[in-house]
């Protein structure tokens, strides 16, 4: 019974927390002039990959590396899968050309990068090092390349820009204490049916620690901000990949060993395939939506197989 509240409290925390944070981050936007798409790229998407750093973090100190990997790389396949695909199920998403030209392409770079950092069978602190400063460089490019992009046209919102800050602030908190308390709901109900340490990440908490992604993107979408909702899979890949490895390297070496081959491909497969997707009328549609949920199911079908 614990268990099972405790799934459900934290998907209810947050579903909350998703609604405050594209409310506050959304506004401010508006005021600053910034594209929504930036907007998710980097505060949304940063917001909600919080739980995954706190898991990553936790799991590796404790010496569970299968889990601090297997979360982020199950949580990039989910993201794009799963969350992608469902939110354009519900509605389809509409691609800014930016996002084919520079953003997905970095992602897909960032993922190879990873991959080839550990060839040698871990991630060491100078590892996290070099994709530490990789988020940091990037950051300063969105930065300035959101500095050019500035929208005169839009009208500047009437909501105090404390009580925005304040919704963000809110917001993330919940995300990060919902996520954390719905993770912990997870792995004790696996852990009591006997599934290894890996299939735990890959699936339950990569699942679990991507709920605020999936809220999030389906409350933005649901409000008309896909330029949010495509910013927040896409920089959440990408923070999970360079911030939270990046950081939790840099606190203690991440043992990379149990990570399978089919892993690994099935995240640069979902990276790479969401180019041409997004491309494609600069819109992903109903149908290449249901063909990502089909691969994901499929791929979790496969990994549930091997228990």
């Amino acid at each position: 019974m614990l268990i099972f509240m405790s799934i459900l409290g934290g998907f209810l925390i947050l579903t909350l927390g998703a609604e405050a944070l594209v409310r506050g981050a959304s506004q401010i936007a508006l005021r600053l002039g910034l594209t929504p798409l930036i907007i998710g790229l980097t505060i949304v998407a940063f917001g909600t990959s919080a739980p995954e750093l706190a898991v990553s973090v936790k799991s590796a100190i404790a010496g569970n590396s299968g889990i601090a990997l297997g979360n982020v790389i199950g949580s990039n396949i989910a993201n794009i899968g799963l969350i992608l695909g469902l939110t354009a199920l519900i509605r389809p998403i509409k691609i800014e050309s930016q996002m084919v030209r520079r953003d997905i392409p970095i992602m897909i770079a960032a993922s190879l990068l990873f991959w080839s950092l550990l060839l040698d069978g871990d991630l060491s602190f100078w590892d996290g090092a070099i994709l530490t400063a990789l988020l940091i460089a990037y950051l300063m490019f969105s930065y300035f390349t959101a500095e050019k992009q500035t929208d005169d046209d839009i009208e500047d919102t009437k909501q105090n820009p404390l009580l925005s800050v304040l919704f963000i602030i809110v917001g993330i908190s919940m995300l990060v204490g919902g996520g954390i308390l719905f993770v912990d709901g997870a792995v004790a109900m696996a852990k009591s049916f006997g599934i290894s340490e890996v299939i735990i990440g890959l699936t339950i908490v990569a699942i679990g620690t991507s709920m605020p992604e999936l809220v999030t993107s389906i409350v933005a979408a649901l409000k008309g901000e896909s330029d949010i909702a495509i910013g927040n899979v896409v920089g959440s890949n990408l923070f999970n990949i360079l911030g939270i490895l990046g950081v939790t390297a840099l606190i203690h070496p991440i043992i990379g060993g149990e990570i399978s081959n089919l892993d690994w491909s099935a995240m640069i497969a979902f990276a790479v395939i969401l180019l041409p997707f997004a491309y494609t009328g600069l819109r992903i549609g109903r149908r290449e939506a249901a063909l990502l949920v089909l691969g994901y199911l499929a791929y979790v079908g496969y990994l549930v197989a091997q228990v």
